[in-house]
């Protein structure tokens, strides 16, 4: 039994997480832009959704990206108070708090699913979040949790 457990964390030091990203269209999908137009380096690893915002992004979103193999997924909206539709960040925050304890439950570890807030201006700072959501999620492994075992 402990040997399949071994079996199950060793990971090709090749292998590189697969992470999708739904931004917000005014703010983090802005910030990135900039990062992209600035030169700004970070990992390759992610796939963008623009959505309107961050507070449409449905938690079926975020599980079915889990089932489908994803091994990570970022959120990712204006700051508290910026948003243009009033209140759609705070909205989104909410279901996250909510759906990040549910994921647990499931014994989906947290740093699969990462939420964070970066605005227009901020390029370099979208870089970072996306470095560091990108390690952790590598540290993780692959998602294997989901996984469909063919008879």
């Amino acid at each position: 039994m402990t040997e399949t457990v071994l079996e199950e964390k060793k990971v090709d030091k090749k292998w590189e997480p697969k992470i999708i990203a739904f931004l917000c269209n005014w703010c983090s999908y802005a910030g990135a832009d900039l990062a992209g137009v600035s030169r700004i380096q970070y990992p390759p690893n992610i796939r963008i959704v623009r959505v309107p915002c961050s507070g449409r992004v449905n938690p079926y979103f975020i599980i079915k990206s889990l089932t489908d193999g994803w091994d990570g997924v970022v959120i990712s909206g204006c700051h508290p108070g910026d948003c243009h539709y009033i209140s759609g960040n705070l909205v989104a925050r909410r279901r996250f708090a909510i759906l990040k304890e549910l994921l647990e439950f499931f014994g989906i570890e947290p740093g699969r699913v990462n939420f964070m807030w970066a605005s227009a201006a901020e390029g370099e700072r979208f870089a970072v979040l996306i470095r560091k959501a990108t390690k952790i999620v590598k540290e993780l492994g692959p998602n294997i949790k989901f996984q469909k075992e063919w008879c």
